[in-house]
């Protein structure tokens, strides 16, 4: 048995295509992430919804800060059971060979890297459950720089990691209690948040109060589909406030030649638009020519 094994990452994320971290993360790239900080939580969750991925989303969470910080980094997952004598014995001696120390949390914890996020399925265990206090908060901003966690559990110490800069971290409760009578099952393989599934290498877009946990393979198109959502809203405003258009038309899921001419025309004209220059409209003018099943539905 192997924790955080680089061929096990591999094979649960084939349709990634990139570069790898040296654990075998997909490596999305930060321009990518930085992109995320200036869009919302609905314009990125609509392309992964659309595909399919409806298990990405948790928001029965509390946040660290409420002041509208946003936690955006590569996931390293982590999923604990309670403790069995057995089981404890067996999963401390695989660390061992693996030459870990500490506990089971501290070992996800040392081998963290620059724009991480910690992701944790403590089985909703808060009493005696506290995944993170005031110490290792501080090792997630030293090694992380700007990251976080996301803890299906408690946390401790709520004063001191407050005085932590630079992180935000989504939990269930907060506990006095330090923890205690758990053990680790896995290390960066699936876990699960809530009604969220997690592949280590997923982007974690945490804001508004809850969590968003993006596909390694779609990072490009979720970003991008997001600026297209943007720039549509930006235009349809203005064409609807000028009586051009009506909002049933700017509210269809699949908008006719005439109105991406327009957009277009816009998005090339107007100074707004041109942070959108460089987007691809061809599969929007596709769905205009050749017919959407969804034509006829409201926008997401």
């Amino acid at each position: 048995m192997k924790l955080n094994s680089r061929e096990e990452i591999i094979a649960l994320t084939p349709l990634w295509k990139g570069e790898r971290f040296p654990d075998g993360r997909p490596k999305v790239p930060q321009k990518y992430i930085d992109e995320m900080y200036k869009m919302t939580l609905e314009e990125l969750w609509k392309p992964i919804y659309v595909k399919g991925y409806e298990s990405q989303f948790e928001g029965d969470l509390r946040t660290l800060h409420d002041d509208g910080r946003k936690l955006i980094g590569r996931a390293v997952t982590a999923t604990y059971v309670p403790t069995r004598p057995d089981l404890l014995d067996v999963m401390f001696d695989v660390g061992r060979q693996e030459g870990r120390s500490g506990n089971f949390n501290q070992w996800v914890i040392d081998t963290l890297v620059e724009g991480d996020v910690v992701v944790v399925d403590m089985y909703d265990k808060i009493f005696k459950g506290t995944y993170l206090g005031g110490n290792l908060t501080t090792a997630i901003r030293t090694r992380t720089k700007t990251g976080g966690a996301v803890v299906w559990g408690g946390i401790r110490d709520v004063e001191q990691m407050k005085q932590v800069p630079d992180v935000q971290v989504y939990y269930r409760g907060i506990d006095p209690t330090p923890i205690r009578e758990f053990v680790i099952k896995d290390f960066n393989h699936i876990t699960r948040i809530g009604k969220a599934t997690v592949l280590p290498g997923d982007i974690v877009y945490g804001a508004g109060g809850g969590v968003l946990f993006i596909p390694s393979h779609l990072v490009q198109e979720v970003v991008e589909g997001a600026a297209k959502t943007h720039v549509k809203d930006d235009f349809g405003f203005e064409m609807i406030t000028q009586g051009k258009f009506t909002t049933a038309q700017i509210d269809r899921a699949t908008w006719t030649e005439e109105m991406l001419d327009m957009l277009l025309a816009w998005i090339n004209t107007d100074p707004r638009g041109e942070k959108y220059r460089d987007l691809d409209w061809s599969q929007e003018y596709d769905l205009a020519r050749n017919g959407d099943p969804n034509d006829t539905q409201t926008a997401l």
